[in-house]
C-alpha cells in the first residue's frame, strides 16, 4: 500500500468533504458580515439622528420665512393648500380658503368677528366649526395672534415690589416703566367711528374690521387706478372684500384726481378701470375728427358709453 492511498477518498465521500467546506465558508462569511453590520449601526443611528434634526431644523426656518408671497404648501386629501403666517382675527375670507378651509367656514369666521368674537388663542381656532384635527395641527405653527387680541392680564396688572418694600408701577411684557407699548397689529374702529378712505395709508385701512394687509394693498393700488373714490359703495368691485367694511367708510370728494380727455393718449386713457379700449379709441377718434369734447353731452353723442357707464364715469373726467 503506497503513501499516497492513504489519502485517496472515493467519489461520493470528495462530494461529501466540499459540500461540508462550502457550508463552512458560508457561516464564517455571514459571521463577519454580521458583526461588521452590528459595528457600523451605531454609527447610522447617530447618522439618521442628526439627518433628522437638520431636517427639522430647515421646516422650522421654512416656517418662520413663510409669507403670504412666499407661502409654503400642503397636500390633503388630494388638494394642494398654501401655508403662510396669519392672525385669525384680521385674515380676509380669501386668506382662510388659500389656507385650505371651505368657503362657509370662512364666512362663518368672518361673521363670528362681527358680532364681536375674537381668537386670543391659537388653541382657540380649534372652536372653528367643521375643522379636522390634522387641518389644525398643519395650520397651528402658522397662527400668529396679535398682541391686541391677546388676554390683557398677560401683560398687565402684574406688579411686584422693590428692595425698598415700595411697590413697583405695573409694567408691560416684563419691562417696567414701559409707557410706550408697540402694536404688531393696529387697533380696530368701534361701531361709530369712520375713515377717510381716498387720504388713508394701508395701516389706517387695517384698523377697519375685517380688512387685513391683504385687502388693504389692495383697496389702495385700486384707488390710485381710479384717481380716488367717490362712492363707498365702489368698494364692492374689489373682489371678496368683506361687505361689512363699507360701513366704516366715509368719503371726501375733493381728494379725487380727475382726467382731462382732450389731452390724455390712447393708452393712458385705458388704464381707467371705467374706460375700455374701444372707448378710449372712440374719445381720440371725436378729437381728431371734430375737436376736443366740451362736456358730458359731447360723450352722449359716442356710441360706445351707454348712460350708466357715462354716470359712474362722471366724477372723474374734465374738459
Amino acid at each position: 500500500m503506497k503513501f499516497k492511498d492513504i489519502f485517496y477518498l472515493q467519489k461520493k465521500d470528495r462530494q461529501a468533504l466540499l459540500t461540508l467546506l462550502a457550508i463552512m465558508i458560508v457561516c464564517v462569511s455571514l459571521t463577519f458580515l454580521i458583526q461588521e453590520k452590528q459595528d457600523d449601526a451605531p454609527v447610522t443611528s447617530q447618522l439618521d439622528s442628526t439627518n433628522s434634526n437638520q431636517e427639522k431644523d430647515a421646516t422650522s426656518a421654512k416656517i418662520h420665512h413663510a409669507s403670504k408671497s412666499h407661502p409654503l404648501y400642503s397636500k390633503e386629501e388630494g388638494m394642494v393648500h398654501e401655508l403662510f403666517p396669519f392672525d385669525p382675527n384680521t385674515a380676509s375670507a380669501e386668506d382662510f380658503e388659500r389656507l385650505g378651509l371651505e368657503s362657509w367656514q370662512a364666512r362663518s369666521i368672518i361673521r363670528f368677528r362681527e358680532k364681536g368674537g375674537i381668537f386670543s388663542r391659537p388653541s382657540d381656532f380649534a372652536r372653528v366649526y367643521g375643522i379636522t384635527k390634522r387641518t389644525y395641527e398643519v395650520l397651528l405653527p402658522f397662527i400668529q395672534i396679535a398682541d391686541d387680541y391677546k388676554p390683557a392680564a398677560d401683560f398687565y396688572g402684574k406688579e411686584g415690589y422693590g428692595r425698598s418694600g415700595r411697590r413697583n408701577t405695573p409694567y408691560y411684557n416684563n419691562r417696567r416703566n414701559d409707557d410706550t407699548k408697540v402694536y404688531s397689529y393696529p387697533h380696530k374702529l368701534r361701531a361709530n367711528e369712520h375713515i377717510e378712505i381716498n387720504g388713508a395709508d394701508t395701516t389706517l385701512l387695517m384698523k377697519i374690521p375685517g380688512i387685513g394687509s391683504y385687502y388693504a394693498s389692495r383697496i389702495v393700488r385700486y384707488r390710485e387706478r381710479l384717481g380716488g373714490f367717490a362712492s363707498a359703495q365702489q368698494l364692492e368691485e374689489i373682489d371678496g372684500l368683506p361687505e361689512s367694511s363699507i360701513a366704516y367708510i366715509k368719503i371726501d370728494e375733493q381728494q379725487i384726481r380727475k382726467m382731462n380727455l382732450n389731452k390724455l393718449t390712447l393708452n393712458q386713457l385705458k388704464k381707467h378701470p371705467y374706460l375700455n379700449f374701444y372707448q378710449a379709441k372712440e374719445i381720440c377718434d371725436y378729437r381728431r375728427l371734430k375737436g376736443p369734447l366740451h362736456s358730458i353731452e359731447d360723450l352722449k353723442l359716442l356710441k360706445e358709453f351707454p348712460p350708466d357707464e357715462i354716470e359712474r364715469l362722471k366724477p372723474y373726467i374734465c374738459f
